[in-house]
């Protein structure tokens, strides 16, 4: 019943609005109809519980889902026009009289108010606010008495009221709580007792002192090798008790996902060694500093050990795991591990060579995220990577960040060539032009591009690439989301693309041109403008020994909004970048600065970088005065 109107998932699709023709007023109007029925849903759930409606609806219920209803007790169109004075519209429900309030006649009972403290400065106390918390344990407390059907619970639950639900759940499998704490009262032996079928335990933060032994004693509580799903979405204070406790499920964990665990949690992690039925891995430190490679190294090599003999991996998720890429290489090298997906975020890709030649042998990948820092790559790691990424044949999903900011057009075509069944695909780049089309548009399943990266396309090639599209690449999203500013589209030609691919494959354009870009010759004056590029300054950092340079004539252009004269803008910075785009050969530095500056401005420190048809300039300057 939550799938038929949540607000939180439904009516936002901009292709559907866009088709639909729903604008302005229209689309506020099924906003709010959207809530009502949301609100007329639980206020039938609840009712039902109550036997207060015709057919007895909760005893069919097999999820219920709190949090949901602390959303629309917290939306504020419910709070604004519901709560208080406005009417539910019950389409599809059980109907119920007009305009009646949400918490009127038999639901009274639970509109529990917060003490609010009287306004500073006045007399006048601050309008009523619901205590959520205790709503939801109220509401909570009759539904779990008339759903004995239930399977999966989660929201935010006070540990006197898990203990006292739990016992009339026997079919309770799943738990998806708030605060970890809510475990505190017993009820791992309650779980033991009366719901034998329980597997999975999921929950946002569990943060003091007494954290760690208490989850421990959880797990130790639960039945032995029962519990098959484990997952903390944030902060928590476990550390090494819980890990060893997870042995205690060794035999039937397969999900394991610990988000920001403590540096000082990070030694213990070989403990959870004997675990070794796991699919799906995920792990991140909460800032990423641990080396355990280099400064726990028998650590390193337990965890790697660990992970080694655990043949049914298929899913691994590391972020700012320091050391994951040397974890990884050697799993990535085991005939006995198959893995569908590999995601890493947060590592050093100069200090990768190693795990991007190892990704080649794990040739059953079908999902691929990598974020890591290639500042630094020089041709033999765009090789390895490049090369690797080529023989991962059977990716449906490729999401590169960072690492890619230098690809080129060749590169990019590479890819498209080597990865025919593509449906997914997120890449970052420089100087990305409609070079790319051709080959891109063999990927018959392609149904999102997202080009992070320098891109000078121009409008026939993305009509002509548009043309090309098949029904496998129906509903395609083309984000091109750093556009050259100097060749950047115009608003009727991004009109123009956007309503060719909607009626072509029903699909969404955006476009988004890279900020910061100015020609010399602006007028306005507004030296506090003044701020850096990260793509600029990226390929300024670049080695200059990558790429070999085919400059012709001379285009200039600054970075960022140069504004007024020169001469009264560099007074008082530090420092400024200078693009200078397809500059000839023959020019030398001394012309180039002449040629520049007009001589309103000297040079005090002047270096080079070739880079992949550009040249880009760090200057110092000082004003003639």
């Amino acid at each position: 019943m939550h799938d038929v109107a949540p607000v939180t998932n439904g009516g936002s699709d901009e292709v559907e609005v866009l088709r639909l023709g729903r604008q302005g007023d229209s689309r506020m109007q099924q906003q709010q109809d959207t809530v009502s029925r949301w609100a007329a849903m639980w206020k039938t759930i609840i009712l039902s519980s109550l036997g207060k409606t015709l057919f007895p609806y909760s005893l069919y219920i097999r999820a219920l889902n709190l949090r949901d209803l602390k959303e629309l007790l917290e939306e504020g169109k419910f709070r604004g026009s519901i709560s208080r004075s406005g009417s539910l519209s019950i389409a599809c429900l059980e109907v119920l009289p007009d305009n009646s309030d949400f918490f009127d006649g038999d639901l009274a009972r639970f509109n529990v108010e917060m003490e609010t403290p009287v306004k500073k400065n006045t007399r006048a106390k601050r309008p009523p606010r619901l205590d959520t918390v205790a709503v939801l344990g109220a509401i909570g407390e009759v539904v779990t008495l008339q759903s004995p059907m239930l399977e999966e619970l989660s929201g935010e639950i006070l540990p006197d009221a898990l203990s006292s639900w739990i016992p009339r759940l026997p079919r309770l499998q799943h738990m998806t709580l708030w605060r970890g704490a809510a475990l505190s009262n017993q009820a791992g032996k309650l779980l033991e007792a009366h719901c034998p079928a329980f597997r999975t335990l999921r929950f946002w933060e569990w943060a003091g002192a007494e954290a760690d032994h208490l989850l421990a004693s959880f797990l130790n509580d639960l039945r032995p090798q029962s519990l098959e799903a484990f997952e903390i979405f944030s902060y928590s204070d476990i550390g090494a008790e819980t890990f060893l406790a997870l042995n205690c499920h060794r035999g039937s964990l397969q999900e394991l996902k610990l988000n920001n665990i403590k540096p000082e949690a990070m030694p213990s992690l070989s403990l959870m060694k004997g675990c070794v039925a796991l699919t799906s891995l995920l792990m991140t430190e909460t800032i990423g500093t641990t080396d355990l490679e280099n400064r726990q190294h028998d650590v390193f090599l337990e965890v790697v050990a660990w992970l080694r003999k655990c043949r049914g991996l298929q899913s691994i998720t590391f972020q700012k795991f320091m050391s994951a890429p040397a974890i990884l290489t050697p799993i990535l090298l085991e005939d006995n591990i198959h893995l569908a997906k590999l995601e890493l975020e947060g590592y050093s890709g100069v200090a990768s060579r190693e795990f991007h030649l190892a990704l080649a042998h794990q040739q059953s990948l079908r999902s691929l995220w990598l974020k890591g820092d290639g500042d630094d790559f020089v041709r033999d790691d765009f090789d390895a990577l490049i090369g690797s990424l080529s023989k991962l044949t059977q990716l449906v999903d490729l999401r590169l960040r960072d690492i890619s900011d230098y690809f080129r057009d060749e590169h990019i075509c590479q890819l498209a060539r080597s990865l025919p069944r593509l449906e997914e695909w997120w890449t970052s780049g420089f100087g990305i032009t409609d070079a790319i089309w051709t080959d891109v548009a063999s990927l018959r399943s392609l149904r999102r591009l997202e080009l992070s990266a320098w891109t000078t396309f121009t409008i026939q090639g993305l009509l002509e690439f548009i043309s090309t599209l098949k029904d496998g690449n129906r509903g395609l999203i083309l984000s091109v989301m750093m556009a050259d500013p100097e060749s950047g589209l115009t608003e009727d030609e991004q009109s123009l693309v956007r309503d060719t691919l909607l009626a072509k494959a029903e699909g969404r354009f955006d476009y988004i041109l890279a900020r910061g870009i100015c020609n010399l010759s602006s007028t306005s004056s507004r030296p506090a403008q003044l701020a850096r590029s990260d793509v600029v300054s990226r390929f300024c950092r670049f080695n200059s020994r990558f790429f070999a340079s085919e400059l012709t004539s001379c285009k200039i252009q600054t970075y960022p909004n140069l504004r007024g004269s020169l001469t009264e803008y560099a007074v008082g910075t530090e420092f400024n970048f200078i693009y200078v785009h397809d500059v000839s050969k023959e020019h030398t530095e001394h012309e180039l600065v002449q040629n520049m500056s007009d001589g309103t401005l000297l040079k005090d420190r002047f270096e080079t970088y070739m880079v992949a048809h550009c040249l880009f300039l760090v200057r110092k300057y000082k004003s003639r005065g």
